[in-house]
């Protein structure tokens, strides 16, 4: 039967063949399905340009149909809807523009800020200091010797490794 192709926007499966890919998404029904899919996320500002840019649909109007439906070139709102959209707009604006100003808003004089981040602070480093005997390092049980252990594995001296004279680094 061999591969097939399943396109999340239509919901259609089909045989996998080049042919039969770029058929589909060049065409009417897979690009109205993606455009729909995409009109989900926008946000009401860029619709209402849009449909203040877009003539009355005429039928619509008269009738409250369209043979086109969502992909009518026409607008199929009307004034009410127009500005329902307007205050919604304004409404999302107000909002971002609140959570703007909050975030700017100090909490307190910078006295305060500053004894409460010397508090942190001093926390932070009382919780990293750990005791002399915790820092050092802890052979797991049920390990061989350490003499036996291979080189990779042992502790490296206090001091370092030894370099030989002769090596010469390329």
């Amino acid at each position: 039967m061999g591969k097939r192709y399943f396109c999340d926007y239509c919901e259609r499966s089909f045989q996998d063949t080049l042919h039969n890919r770029k058929k589909h998404l060049n065409g009417v029904q897979h690009l109205r399905a993606k455009k729909g899919w995409y009109d989900v996320f926008r946000d009401a500002a860029a619709i209402l340009q849009e449909e203040q840019n877009k003539k009355p649909c005429r039928k619509f109007l008269q009738t409250g149909q369209c043979d086109f439906g969502a992909n009518c070139r026409f607008s199929h709102l009307t004034e009410e809807g127009l500005e329902k959209l307007n205050a919604q707009v304004r409404e999302e604006r107000r909002a971002k523009e609140q959570q703007l100003d909050q975030a700017l808003v100090p909490l307190g004089n910078i006295d305060e800020w500053l004894e409460k981040r010397a508090k942190r602070v001093g926390a932070a480093q009382t919780d990293s200091t750990l005791s002399e005997k915790e820092s050092v390092f802890q052979y797991p049980p049920g390990w061989p010797p350490v003499q036996e252990l291979p080189p990779s594995l042992q502790a490296p001296p206090p001091v370092g490794w030894p370099v030989p004279p002769t090596l010469q680094w390329g």
